[in-house]
């Protein structure tokens, strides 16, 4: 549950896999979700596991097209009839059918606000339309997005400093993926520029760049073929030991929502 009364933001992982992505950022006045990748019925029945009424969202963010991140989100607009933002070039890429929806849209790497949270957006190397990532602050704290991306560019690495809370992608193992059931071709797009973060890839930024001030880390989008939460959690917790860091380690459960975090 989100007390109002007491709790000045939340952050609840709806979902974070490569089926369905989904996150709520709530503050007392403001509530947003930023991806809707599970269908309707899920994402309410997961919101409601937490708590909130999903009659209490005040906005959709939306990162790029991919279906794990939209596959729910006409239905789930159309039934909310709130405002859904994505960037310019990404809303004639969602597949929204039949349905008009209130569509705010903006630059990729501009900023705006939703209620009382302010929002940065900022580009990120994936092969879709116009993918970007989020960073929300509000109360004094931020929050940062940035997952479905195939490296970590300097832009990127300074948009998601002095993060409060982080949820990075942390999506497969080399090793795995190597020897798994992709063929080649999707295998060279995952490992690739435009692709995901392998979970080196994520280690190797929290050994180097994670934040001092980053309270929370939250490692998501893993693969359900090429990844194991445990071979994350161990990896992970290895990378914050050689930093001396002792952020609460969230690793994102595909299967349920998650209270990340209440401040």
């Amino acid at each position: 549950m989100f007390p109002r009364s007491r709790s000045i933001l939340q952050v609840s992982v709806l979902a974070s896999s490569s089926s369905g992505n989904s996150t709520l950022v709530a503050t007392h006045r403001t509530r947003i979700l930023i991806d809707a990748g599970l269908s309707r019925k899920e994402t309410f029945e997961r919101l409601a596991a937490i708590g909130v009424a999903p009659e209490s969202l005040d906005a959709i963010l939306i990162t790029h097209e991919h279906s794990d991140h939209v596959s729910g989100l006409p239905a789930i607009a159309k039934k909310l009839n709130i405002p859904v933002y994505c960037s310019n070039l990404t809303a004639p890429a969602i597949p929204w059918g039949e349905f008009t929806p209130k569509l705010e849209l903006f630059q990729a790497g501009s900023s705006f606000s939703v209620g009382e949270i302010e929002i940065d957006s900022f580009t990120i190397p994936h092969d879709a339309a116009d993918p970007v990532g989020f960073s929300l602050k509000a109360e004094g704290l931020k929050v940062s997005i940035a997952t479905d991306l195939g490296y970590l560019p300097e832009s990127v690495r300074q948009q998601i400093q002095g993060s409060d809370v982080l949820l990075l992608e942390s999506n497969h193992d080399l090793e795995m993926l190597k020897v798994g059931p992709y063929p080649w071709s999707v295998k060279q797009r995952v490992m690739g520029r435009m692709g995901h973060l392998s979970n080196e890839v994520a280690c190797s930024f929290i050994r180097e760049m994670l934040d001092s001030r980053t309270s929370t880390l939250i490692l998501g989008h893993l693969s359900e073929h090429n990844n194991h939460p445990e071979i994350v959690r161990l990896m992970a917790e290895q990378s914050l030991e050689e930093r001396n860091l002792s952020p609460k380690l969230v690793v994102a459960d595909p299967g349920k929502a998650q209270a990340a975090c209440i401040y």
